[in-house]
């Protein structure tokens, strides 16, 4: 068992009375803050039962969902990083899954998102993931590279201007845009140029290589971000890919290009941390990639690796039509748990209460929760769920007194 995950509940009694002006923090080998203890329902509901995945178990079901944050310069994590990702791990959240990084200087989405595509960004990385364990947390990183979609402009300008690209002088890069095939996602975006066999085999290395670095900044899960229109999902669907050698044309050959990342990072990557794949499950587009396509998919990855399979829907088409509502992703996740039983799977999509999250999870729809904007407005949604459940998790000692008491409460 790694040892950012290692229940350790003496030091909590330890430490119930530090020195004043003393700031106490767990050691990075405790993980007591968190796990369901004490006088609580039994049998525990599923969202905090723990859940082992090769050698990691996870405290709770509530994840952290990957979400840019577009606070980086250089691909450098900053402070801002470092207090954002914390915030979740003092409060409960069993995984946190940090934002969309890019293998490559063109794969950011945009000039101010996170990189990992040289060894000097590990450092600055290795902050943030050594504070988030010393709370329990087990820490992800959503690899990611834009492809066609690439080179625009942070989602807080949106608005400000006519046009969505991003510069030279923007920090912005307009000709090295490229993709499965010369196909513009819209007129608000550059229009790619085609891969070559030798750009598909230099990205695919810049994901191994990225793998590595990840390991070394003690990263304990990696999620290959192949869904929301960016370049591995534009490889899966049929409305962007429309090469006609290896790499496209049939399902498996559209499927290669992941499949091919896979086993790549498989060779690089520890045998004990998980792999996770977020995909789009479905285009919402009439000829695009379905529901079945991600099931198939989810067969063939498990076969190569894979533990669990992340389905979001939609970013790959300006034509779609996304029914939103509440848990609209959800059944999609079932789809996959109920067909391919061997991966696990994880449910997105305006999850924002804890009832959500209760029903999911106890009627088995998805085996776990990844929440994203409520984590914004609420970063200690593990906490308040916990509590409408009824379920009693220990809170950091500094935010102890704050709790709001019930009979679940030891004082």
């Amino acid at each position: 068992m790694s040892p950012a995950i290692t229940k350790s509940h003496d030091f909590y009694q330890s430490q119930a009375n530090p020195s004043p002006g003393t700031a106490i923090e767990p050691p990075a080998s405790a993980i007591a803050q968190g796990f369901a203890q004490g006088p609580n329902p039994n049998p525990l509901p599923k969202a905090f039962q723990p859940l082992t995945i090769r050698n990691y178990t996870i405290k709770n079901r509530i994840w952290v969902s990957p979400m840019c944050t577009y606070s980086s310069e250089d691909g450098y994590a900053t402070d801002f990083h470092l207090a954002h990702y914390s915030q979740y791990a003092m409060h409960g959240a069993g995984l946190i899954m940090v934002e969309a990084t890019g293998v490559l200087p063109e794969g950011r989405i945009t000039p101010n998102c996170l990189g990992i595509w040289k060894d000097e960004h590990v450092e600055n990385l290795s902050r943030v993931v050594n504070h988030a364990h010393k709370y329990g947390a087990v820490m992800g990183i959503q690899l990611g590279h834009s492809g066609r979609k690439g080179s625009t402009i942070p989602l807080h300008l949106y608005g400000t201007r006519d046009t969505l690209h991003a510069s030279d002088s923007e920090g912005g890069w307009p000709n090295n845009v490229y993709g499965p095939s010369p196909i513009t996602y819209d007129s608000q975006h550059y229009t790619p140029r085609e891969m070559t066999i030798a750009d598909i085999a230099n990205v695919q290395q810049a994901f191994a290589d990225a793998a590595v670095r990840a390991d070394k900044a003690g990263f304990d899960v990696i999620e290959l971000h192949g869904a929301h229109g960016y370049l591995i999902y534009e490889f899966l669907s049929p409305l962007s890919n429309h090469r006609t050698d290896n790499y496209g044309g049939s399902f498996d050959n559209r499927v290669r290009f992941l499949v091919e990342i896979i086993r790549k990072i498989r060779q690089v990557w520890p045998q004990e941390k998980p792999l996770f794949v977020r995909v789009s499950a479905t285009d919402w587009v009439e000829g695009g990639w379905t529901v079945d396509d991600t099931v198939a998919l989810a067969k063939i990855i498990s076969a190569e690796g894979v533990d669990l399979i992340d389905c979001s829907t939609a970013g790959n088409d300006p034509r779609q039509k996304i029914p939103l509502a509440p848990g609209f992703q959800v059944p999609f996740a079932t789809a996959v748990k109920e067909q391919v039983p061997e991966i696990l799977t994880g449910a997105v999509g305006m999850i924002t209460k804890p009832s959500q999250v209760s029903e999911i999870t106890e009627e088995d729809k998805a085996d776990v929760v990844f929440a994203a904007r409520e984590f914004l407005r609420n970063p200690s949604f593990v906490l308040s769920t916990a509590h409408e459940l009824g379920v009693y998790i220990k809170w950091a000692n500094q935010y102890e007194r704050g709790r709001v008491k019930t009979k679940y409460s030891f004082n």
